[in-house]
């Protein structure tokens, strides 16, 4: 056998892609903007806080990053539908979807409203199915196959004592979800996967990389469970998701992918 023919720059390539990302101003979103942005992916970066959207779009630019905006979460079909229809009006097409929204709310389940539960759901999980229904029927009308990412979390394989039934509950069902549609739409040539992280340095978590007594106390139980002994980075994600948004990951399909340090492989 010769050696195969490999270009390995080609393979992780997004140059040129129309790239949708929802929730882009969160911090996960941020990390997906950059790392599309800079490969040379086209973005659509929606989100519902058009301050924020805004000042994405001028970072963006800054950047040397080709983005519009759309200033909408999937919480509707209306919504959704407005979300793809922007980015078909500005690049023609869409390759690839990456959803990055969601939320958390944390109270033991006696505690816990079942309207604070069906919020975390509609954010978590009816809302990612409403977007990638959306983007899944316009990539299969204009062919050539697409590339979905959802967020998922390693609270979707494992419990928590401190109160995340609803948390966990909606992540298991991303985790169902991209199983369900990576095997429904793998004869259109469209790979669904989930990036599944643990805890990684954002504004929301970066006091957990702190020098106080809290955070080090917290920080040296959370790493009695990480092999590799550290907090993620958002550079710990960037490489997963340009593997899943690129043909490098086109004979990959319905899987997990934990950035967790091995946090759930013990």
């Amino acid at each position: 056998m010769t050696l195969p023919v490999i270009d390995p720059s080609a393979l992780f390539s997004v140059s040129g892609k129309s790239a949708v990302v929802v929730g882009a101003t969160g911090a996960f979103g941020k990390v997906v903007c950059a790392t599309l942005g800079k490969a040379g992916a086209k973005l659509t970066a929606a989100a519902g806080n058009a301050a924020e959207l805004a000042t994405l779009h001028g970072e963006c630019q800054a950047a040397g990053i080709t983005a519009i905006t759309a200033n909408f979460r999937p919480n509707t079909e209306a919504d959704c539908d407005a979300i793809i229809a922007a980015a078909v009006a500005g690049y023609g097409r869409v390759d690839i979807l990456v959803i990055a929204s969601g939320m958390n709310d944390v109270a033991m389940i006696g505690d816990m409203s079942p309207e604070r539960f069906q919020k975390v759901m509609l954010a978590n999980v009816e809302g990612a199915w409403l977007i990638a229904r959306a983007a899944g029927k316009q990539m299969m009308a204009q062919g050539g196959g697409g590339k979905v990412v959802f967020t998922s979390s390693a609270r979707g394989k494992l419990g928590h004592p401190a109160g995340y039934s609803a948390y966990c509950t909606s992540k298991s069902a991303v985790d169902g979800m991209t199983k369900a549609l990576g095997c429904e739409w793998g004869p259109h040539g469209i790979t669904v996967n989930a990036i599944a992280p643990t805890v990684f340095r954002s504004p929301l978590t970066a006091w957990m990389f702190g020098d106080d007594e809290r955070a080090t106390t917290v920080r040296k139980g959370f790493l009695a469970r990480v092999p590799i002994g550290r907090l993620g980075e958002p550079e710990d994600l960037a490489g997963p998701l340009l593997f899943l948004c690129s043909r490098a990951s086109d004979f990959h399909t319905g899987h997990i992918i934990y950035a967790d340090g091995g946090y759930t492989a013990g």
